[in-house]
């Protein structure tokens, strides 16, 4: 509830106060050495951030979006959250692991989950613990912070880079330049929406850049003789309710112009991004709404401002080659001969250094309990390099293994369930916690995940070698199963019949990454009860054995049958949708008991009346003290950019006490120069408002110019409060 109340309440001067103060409470941790003056400075924030919500000072949806930027995300059950951890292309060391299980026993459920974004997710963390976990992470080398919200999520890559065959180069390093220079950088940590950064090892395209904001795909060329490197770029992907393919915008981007290029589209959409509508506030919309040729136009145009013209990629950053300690193998005979075979034959690659093997594997649901956890890390050290890779599909992959030791790490890896045979095959699904956890879960993807498995393995046992047909599944249309993109895919919904519902799922097919490395967006065929999908794959797989030609992917079997018949496979399912032959079981969602029912999450709320617009001052405050911080580290760019924030807040601060509706920051700016400059509430020494503050996208950064700017942005903060105080005394 928002009020406008004479005066500031006694909550929200106390909120000033303790926001404002120049120390954080240090008594509740003991900073290890190893965790930097900037980590703890974030943990700190947190907590304090956190204790201000307990106390109602802090607006439950305010807090909100800080802590979703610190990877603390609100569960689908009360009072417990989920946190998310940023592991960069997907790499954890057997140290890291162990640490990471532990602190799963310590403070939530004693599982690790794996996702499609390469990232660790632990669950049921109590809120006030989320700064300790934190803390025990920062202490291995891991963050948390950019894990959620609107700001550069984890880069990822594919998860076979340095080992490709296939790579002109090993992009690993490349991404974890980009991780570390976005890493709390002013210009990305409250955007619009989130934004996503892709590395692909190839022209193939394994780490979909086609579904992201950015997608980098490397190349070389040679230029005087000399080998030079340089990405093919793609611009403006993304899934969810309405997906866009990326389009192409650079054949040839060379390296040293991998992070200006970066910088300069975020802060694009920074600045016109959609802020008001949600669902529309992806860059994807941006880049399609205005084109492609004035999005780059834009981009240019910010060039000039950035603080890094060139940025030259630290390649050290990751070591390419990580070999294992053990080098020598007793010989070891498996334990299953049938089942080795087939491990080998499916989950097994020859890395570009010759000799060693790449070790793919298979992790159900992506759900490793903790204990298991701590003897997998045992296993990879005693086999594997220590470079451990989580993989897209919510696996592993273990790098530099010897071909002798492949016995013997089969046999240790079966006693915990990760010998499975059939990585990234049809029978290796991919699947969000849907219901499970998430809020926004319609019915259960992974109840319908394990059922599937159960099926293909058991009818149509040799899909374990099959890499054409790829099976997704999203427990809503959010996209986190990437059901989009896969040769088959389902998003959970509910349908009504009479007076009662029943879980439902849709049913997408045509999807996912072309042989040539394109990616295809699934078409919708139609809706079925998710106990009658299980019987859906089978009719589809066993039409594809009859109808496909000898070796036909599957998106082309696909595409050549409704060619002929645009209407072929909703026939095919149709009598599954047929409501009139439902059962009692179809009311029941897979994997449960009761009777279904559509749910949504247990909000945060804490029911505290706020006066926005001193929330949004201070705010503005916050941003400016933080470029004050920057100025005096002589961080003159990431300074300038941080006032730049503060100007936008501060004028949407004042709009808002006007009753003026703010979206983009653009917008912003030019309605405060509408309603409030050219009205005469406001006036500068020469100039707009935006003329003003746009001078952050037109001149170099320089100290002078952050010196002028700051002092600027100071004094519209002065202006601001003045202003505020006059209308709270008058109103």
């Amino acid at each position: 509830m928002i009020s406008n109340r004479k005066g500031v309440s006694f909550k929200t001067r106390k909120f000033t106060k303790i926001m404002n103060s120049n120390t954080l409470n240090t008594s509740d941790f003991n900073f290890a050495p190893q965790v930097s003056l900037a980590a703890q400075e974030d943990i700190l924030e947190l907590s304090s951030k956190i204790k201000g919500f307990r106390a109602n000072i802090i607006d439950s949806e305010k807090f909100r979006s800080f802590r979703l930027t610190r990877g603390v995300y609100g569960q689908r059950q009360e009072g417990v959250q989920m946190v998310r951890i940023k592991l960069p292309y997907g790499k954890v060391t057997a140290d890291q692991i162990i640490r990471i299980a532990d602190i799963s026993d310590k403070y939530g459920s004693s599982n690790l989950h794996l996702t499609t974004r390469q990232d660790i997710q632990l669950h049921y963390v109590k809120l006030d613990n989320t700064a300790f976990v934190w803390n025990d992470l920062e202490e291995v080398g891991i963050t948390m912070r950019g894990a959620c919200g609107n700001a550069v999520r984890n880069i990822t890559a594919s998860y076979t880079a340095g080992v490709d065959p296939k790579e002109p180069f090993d992009v690993s390093a490349y991404a974890h330049n980009l991780f570390e220079y976005f890493l709390r950088n002013p210009i990305c940590q409250d955007m619009g929406r989130k934004f996503k950064i892709s590395f692909s090892t190839s022209e193939e395209d394994t780490a979909f850049g086609f579904i992201h904001d950015l997608g980098f795909i490397p190349r070389v060329k040679i230029l005087d003789g000399k080998e030079v490197r340089g990405f093919k770029v793609l611009v403006g992907g993304g899934l969810g309710a309405q997906p866009f393919i990326a389009q192409l915008v650079n054949e040839f981007l060379e390296e040293d112009q991998l992070i200006p290029f970066t910088t300069a589209v975020i802060r694009v959409f920074d600045r016109y991004g959609e802020r008001t509508k949600r669902h529309k506030a992806r860059m994807k919309y941006l880049v399609n709404g205005i084109g492609v040729k004035a999005f780059l136009e834009l981009v240019e145009k910010e060039r000039n401002a950035i603080k890094d013209k060139t940025y030259k990629i630290d390649r050290s950053l990751v070591d390419e080659m990580i070999l294992p300690v053990v080098h020598s193998f007793v010989e070891a005979t498996p334990v299953d001969a049938i089942k080795f075979e087939r491990f080998v034959k499916s989950n097994v690659f020859e890395q570009k250094q010759k000799g060693y093997f790449g070790v793919q594997l298979k992790q159900h649901l992506g759900d490793l309990a903790s204990d298991k956890a701590r003897v997998f890390a045992a296993i990879v050290k005693k086999y594997a390099s220590e470079d451990i890779r989580i993989t897209v599909n919510q696996g592993w992959l273990l790098k530099f293994v010897k071909k002798e030791a492949l016995p013997g790490l089969f046999n240790e890896l079966n006693e915990i369930g990760l010998a499975e045979p059939g990585f990234d095959s049809t029978a290796d699904i991919t699947a969000c916690p849907g219901t499970d956890t998430c809020n926004l879960g319609i019915s259960s993807s992974t109840g319908l995940s394990v059922e599937l498995e159960k099926m293909l393995l058991e009818e149509f046992p040799d899909t374990v070698f099959n890499k054409n047909i790829k099976i997704k599944i999203s427990g809503c249309m959010n996209a986190c199963g990437q059901h989009t993109i896969g040769n088959i895919g389902f998003h959970g919904m509910s349908i009504k019949k009479g007076v009662n519902v029943l879980p439902a799922m849709q049913v997408m097919l045509g999807g996912g990454l072309e042989p040539d490395g394109t990616g295809t967006i699934a078409d919708k065929v139609l809706k079925l009860p998710t106990r009658r999908c299980v019987e859906a794959v089978r009719v589809i797989l066993n039409d594809y054995d009859l109808n496909a030609t000898e070796g036909e992917y599957f998106n082309d079997y696909y595409r050549r049958q409704i060619a002929v018949d645009k209407m072929y496979f909703y026939k095919l399912l149709k009598p599954l949708s047929d409501l009139e032959t439902l059962t009692a079981e179809d009311y029941i969602d897979l994997g449960h008991e009761e009777q279904y029912v559509t749910e949504v999450g247990v909000g945060e709320c804490a029911g505290v009346m706020i006066d926005l617009v001193a929330t949004l001052i201070i705010d503005t405050e916050e941003k400016f003290a933080w470029a004050k911080r920057l100025q005096s580290k002589e961080s003159f760019g990431d300074a300038i950019y941080a006032a730049y924030a503060a100007a936008v807040c501060g004028a949407k601060a004042i709009l808002t006490g006007e009753g003026v509706s703010c979206n983009t920051q653009i917008g912003i700016m030019n309605d405060f120069d509408k309603h409030l400059v050219a009205t005469n509430k406001f006036s500068f020494t020469s100039g707009t408002f935006a003329e003003n503050v746009l001078r952050v996208s037109e001149i170099e950064p320089t100290k002078e110019f952050a010196d002028t700017y700051i002092s600027f942005v100071e004094s519209f903060i002065a202006q601001i409060k003045a202003f505020r105080a006059k209308a709270l005394v008058t109103a």
